[in-house]
């Protein structure tokens, strides 16, 4: 029985971990959206200490004798998963906004206007 234990021991971590990043985080109404954008924020911190944490316990020696080890790379790489998408829920990708010249309006001439070319179109 002592094999059963060790497993049971690698998973309190991960466990740990998520149980960390979930507490903060409860459901929020609709009418409460800044309630929402706070927990959230407040998740991606969580996260944050999170991978902090694996990275400090997967440079920690693991125990030689241990039936199982705990997979630090694939667990940070499912943090960073999470917390990019929070992250990209809170501040969405969109195209910026630009301040666009304005069109001349003025696509015809005279042809008097040909030996003038390179000068500027007039405006209508």
């Amino acid at each position: 029985m002592a094999f059963a234990s060790r497993p049971d021991r690698a998973l309190r971590l991960p466990a740990a971990l998520l149980g960390l990043a979930l507490s903060g985080v409860a459901p929020a109404s609709a009418s409460s959206i800044a309630t929402e954008r706070e927990q959230l924020a407040a998740l991606v911190r969580q996260l944050d200490m999170a991978d902090r944490i694996a990275e400090q316990a997967a440079r920690a020696k693991p125990e030689e004798r241990a039936r199982y080890h705990l997979d630090y790379v694939r667990l940070r790489a499912d943090i960073e998963r999470v917390r990019t998408g929070v992250r990209d829920y809170l501040v969405p990708q969109r195209a910026q906004p630009r301040d666009p010249v304005p069109l001349s309006g003025a696509y015809t001439r005279d042809q008097s206007d040909d030996a003038g070319s390179d000068q500027e179109p007039r405006s209508p």
